[in-house]
């Protein structure tokens, strides 16, 4: 059995395209990046790809063999959804977003997979639904990937991701500003004759638990 495991990125020639062997799969099956699977000419063959990966329609993927494969969207049951003014369409967006449901928008419509109870909800806003068999292509998540929920396998990777663009935004600036050092040694001049050092409980010798390390020893006199 032949394996699959590199989707290409470089334009191919339409005829090479076309002439590739086809394997049409729903989007649940194509958000998965190791699954077994035939191909429409009856070959079964099996998918192993970066983890992560969400296949679109028109992808192009390379088998162990050299062997070029086409995938294709299948139809499937999806709910359509327009509305009278682009207020309720809008509206409609954001509740869908709010539950982390994968949606297609398109210029005056949106597609997500079909769901009674999002059905009636959206009928509830005032938009209009309909069920259609169509090729169902939701929006790729904002850093690449596809939709995730936290017990999704891969929804570490995205978060790590996600952190690290939040980190560049705002952490780099904050970096800079901490990078001072907090080790400062005081001399206070009082009738006191102790020296003592403050230890608060917090991994730091300071009174403060925001993951600097305080270092204040005291001498009095």
């Amino acid at each position: 059995m032949r394996t699959i495991d590199k989707r290409l990125t470089a334009k191919l020639a339409p005829v090479l395209m076309q002439r590739a062997p086809t394997l049409t799969l729903p989007y649940d099956a194509r958000c998965k990046s190791r699954l077994a699977a035939t191909l429409d000419t009856g070959e079964e063959v099996g998918v192993v790809l970066p983890r992560g990966t969400v296949l679109r329609d028109g992808d192009m993927l390379v088998a162990d063999d050299g062997g070029l494969v086409r995938v294709i969207a299948a139809s499937e049951s999806v709910l359509r959804v327009r509305a009278p003014d682009r207020l309720t369409l809008t509206r409609a967006a954001y509740h869908l977003g709010n539950r982390h449901t994968p949606v297609e928008v398109g210029v005056d419509e949106l597609k997500l997979e079909a769901d009674p109870v999002l059905e009636d909800m959206l009928k509830r806003l005032g938009a209009q639904v309909e069920r259609v068999q169509v090729p169902f292509q939701p929006e790729s998540g904002a850093y690449g990937g596809g939709h995730r929920h936290g017990h999704d396998e891969t929804f570490a990777d995205d978060y790590a991701l996600a952190q690290r663009v939040y980190d560049e935004h705002h952490g780099h600036a904050h970096a800079h500003d901490q990078t001072h050092d907090h080790a400062h040694g005081h001399s206070h001049n009082r009738a006191h004759g102790d020296d003592h050092a403050h230890d608060h409980g917090c991994g730091h010798d300071h009174g403060h638990c925001d993951g600097h390390a305080h270092d204040h020893s005291h001498e009095h006199r």
